[in-house]
């Protein structure tokens, strides 16, 4: 046998393919989607000749510019390969070890990095606060950044706001212009992890610079995975003077990519043509149309449905017929509240095969 033959104990990769109705991981996560055709399209055009490595190249420079043209403002641009990095690192660029960083307490940040932000940052302590509906409010960023003064505590440097938030609702303008306020006050730098950014644009309608830079926001994180990328986020910089050796703190984490064009060039796709807001826009209905529906069927939405997310409160009879089914379905985020997540590539037979399921089962429940 040739030794580039395939060994006989791996799966063919044909079968790892599932067929249609099976491994129904449809609404699990805007991950589970795959590349968007305008990200695809400019990463095979971007593999078509050699280039400089580690992001001194053209794909690199052209998706940083796109950046600064859609926030329209002079800003420091970093590619990374995940939010977890993008937050963490971010977020050691503006803290020293023994600042804290106010955050709700469904956050990412707090909830699923693994202690990443911490490890990072050599320390910096999160303090979580409630919030109706995945939101901080001014008050309880008030109490936090107030609550002591004396050199024992960890002292308020950062807000971090999740935008769209982890239970899918959006920060409105003029609740961006409070916390702005209140940032103002305390000196408190703000950090945005945008890994739903682009739904929270199309949610809200506004230019990107009106929801960053202009209410206030020193750093955003901007998902470009879930949006229809591969593996890329960009950390960007409204407040220059804190990404100062942020390069280096990317190359010491491992996320300097030696072939950073192929991560830019996604970002030149989908931003060239509106793309990115064009998805984005597209998973916001998505969420919506299935929301309705589910409500229909008796399913009301947890909370306010305001960008690519559902969450509904689902019998535990319910839940295990749909798995049984097929359905990859997570309720993570409190007790018998399942998310549902809609990405760039939903499509309308894909909600109604779920919702046949959900009534089918309804009517005969196992």
């Amino acid at each position: 046998m040739s030794d580039l033959a395939q060994p006989s104990h791996l799966q063919p990769l044909d079968d790892l393919v599932p067929a249609t109705g099976a491994g129904k991981a449809h609404f699990a996560s805007d991950n589970a989607a795959g590349v968007c055709p305008e990200a695809w399209a400019a990463m095979e055009k971007a593999n078509r000749d050699y280039a400089v490595s580690y992001g001194d190249d053209a794909w690199t420079a052209r998706a940083s510019q796109l950046l600064r043209d859609t926030f329209e403002t002079d800003c420091e641009i970093f590619f990374v390969f995940n939010g977890t990095a993008a937050n963490a690192l971010a977020l050691a660029s503006c803290c020293q070890s023994y600042h804290s960083i106010i955050c709700h307490e469904t956050a990412h940040i707090h909830n699923d990095e693994c202690g990443a932000p911490e490890f990072f940052s050599n320390g910096t302590k999160l303090l979580s606060a409630p919030g109706a509906h995945g939101k901080l409010g001014p008050g309880v960023i008030e109490e936090l950044a107030s609550r002591r003064t004396d050199i024992h505590y960890p002292k308020p440097r950062v807000i971090s706001l999740t935008q769209s938030t982890e239970l899918g609702t959006v920060y409105q303008l003029d609740e961006l212009q409070a916390i702005e306020a209140t940032a103002r006050r305390f000196d408190l730098v703000t950090h945005m992890d945008g890994a739903r950014f682009a739904n929270a644009i199309a949610s809200l309608g506004l230019a990107p610079k009106a929801a960053t830079w202009q209410v206030g926001v020193d750093v955003l994180c901007f998902g470009g995975t879930k949006l229809g990328m591969a593996n890329c986020e960009a950390v960007i910089f409204f407040n220059r003077d804190l990404a100062r050796e942020f390069d280096y703190r990317c190359k010491q984490a491992g996320q300097l990519a030696s072939k950073m064009r192929l991560l830019a060039a996604g970002w030149v796709g989908v931003l060239e043509n509106g793309a990115w807001l064009k998805h984005a826009l597209h998973a916001n209905r998505c969420a919506t149309h299935l929301a309705h529906r589910l409500e229909a069927l008796g399913l009301p939405a947890a909370h306010p449905v305001q960008a690519n997310a559902a969450f509904v409160r689902m019998p535990e009879e319910l839940l295990r017929g749909l798995r049984q089914r097929g359905w990859l379905l997570y309720n993570f985020i409190g007790s018998g509240v399942v998310r549902l997540m809609c990405s760039w590539r939903t499509r309308d037979d894909e909600i109604d095969a779920l919702l046949t399921d959900i009534h089918e089962i309804q009517k005969c429940p196992s």
